[in-house]
């Protein structure tokens, strides 16, 4: 049953606003479970090719079915946020997901563990649930960024699975602020591969988690080394987690447990790459970067992927306005969008030949870019290149202005 918000505004009338995705969003909740499939078909079917139904279902069916089903450009009035954002519904969708990701991890691992399984089969479970406790860090990119006590709690203790503790604070105050500069390294350039930006942004980004949650402990007079520091709560989770599981299940789970975390962390990285790739904020006067705008990070509006992902493809105004929950989030006129949803990008960053092919034309011909080199995020190394191939700054302006 639909639920309709309704204002009596002063100068417009009554506005009326249905979410027509408000149960579609159960979908958030249920996606991490998704890996459980494989694990029921084989002990149905017998046949260990069926493990790899999940991770197919992610990378290529996933792509289709945003392309077949198209985007939602809907917008809720502005007016109606403030309901749509109380509806305590949305919140519980977002909490029940937490422990979902426990249980994916806890039973594909009983199962590598108890069953006469190959080593490849082992390594496409291993891959599959880093892949979907990788979604943990979508769960809890959501949860972080609220202000409820219960809500960070909870993004603490999702990152737990993935042990990927040090994300929350190293996005929201280290990300949040540098994104789509020179300084951020979760930000990658243009003529960046995403196998030699996943050297820069992975430690990168634990080094500048570390030190903004160092300098927090030490504005408060507490040492980093100390149950303060929350980088710490949330690895002690992990090692209790993982630790436990290879006690119950043995040494399989040493290559498990590394395979799963390290592909977990590759689908962060994966969704920074292309969240950002080659946008640049401009200096003011003042030395100081401009506010992040919308045209700051990539946009995707595609239905499947983004009812899967409570909302992350619009990232837009997510950077715009970091504290807006997810059923609120809007698509703005005029910004970059993405040709496909994120597992689509994906398979299209991991060809770095055809991302290149299909992202830096898209890159240069934004509104707010026309082909002016100075106003792209290069990568150092491949700056002459580019210039060579696009040509300088101000004839790439010359050109776009002709054109």
């Amino acid at each position: 049953m639909s639920v309709t918000y309704r204002l009596q505004h002063p100068e417009q009338g009554l506005i009326e606003y249905t979410d027509h995705k408000r149960y579609l969003w159960m979908s958030s909740l249920l996606m991490p479970l998704f890996p459980l499939l494989g694990v029921g078909l084989y002990f149905y079917w017998g046949s260990e090719w069926l493990l790899l139904v999940p991770l197919l279902f992610s990378y290529l069916v996933i792509p289709v079915l945003d392309y077949a089903l198209g985007s939602d450009t809907n917008n809720p009035p502005e007016e109606i946020v403030p309901q749509l954002e109380d509806d305590r519904y949305y919140r519980l969708l977002t909490w029940f997901t937490v422990p979902m990701h426990f249980v994916v991890l806890i039973v594909i691992a009983w199962f590598v563990g108890t069953q006469p399984l190959s080593a490849w089969s082992v390594i496409v479970m291993a891959i599959t649930a880093g892949s979907y406790s990788g979604l943990g860090i979508n769960t809890a990119h959501e949860l972080g960024h609220k202000k409820p006590e219960l809500e960070r709690l909870l993004a603490k203790i999702v990152l737990a699975v993935p042990a990927y503790g040090h994300f929350c604070i190293e996005h929201n105050r280290g990300h949040h602020r540098d994104v789509a500069t020179p300084e951020d390294p979760a930000s990658a350039r243009m003529g960046e591969s995403i196998y030699r930006f996943v050297w820069r942004e992975i430690p990168g980004a634990f080094r500048r988690g570390w030190a903004v949650e160092s300098e927090r402990l030490q504005r408060l007079g507490k040492s980093p080394w100390s149950l303060h520091n929350d980088i710490l709560q949330s690895f002690a989770i992990s090692l209790l987690l993982q630790g436990g599981l290879l006690l119950a299940f043995g040494w399989v789970m040493v290559p498990f447990l590394a395979v799963h975390n390290v592909w977990a962390w590759f689908q962060l990285t994966s969704a920074n790459y292309i969240e950002h790739y080659g946008l640049l904020r401009q200096r003011e006067a003042n030395g100081r970067y401009e506010r992040c705008q919308p045209h700051h990070s990539w946009n995707a509006n595609y239905i499947f992927s983004n009812i899967v992902l409570f909302h992350l493809e619009r990232h837009s105004d997510h950077h715009a306005n970091p504290t807006r929950r997810y059923q609120s989030l809007r698509n703005f006129a005029d910004i970059p969008e993405l040709p496909n949803g994120y597992y689509g990008m994906y398979l299209l960053a991991y060809i770095p030949w055809l991302w290149y092919r299909v992202m830096d034309p898209r890159l240069l011909a934004l509104p707010h870019i026309r082909g002016d080199l100075s106003k792209v995020n290069i990568d150092p190394r491949h700056r002459a290149a580019i210039e060579a191939r696009y040509g300088d700054a101000s004839a790439a302006v010359d050109v776009a202005s002709a054109g």
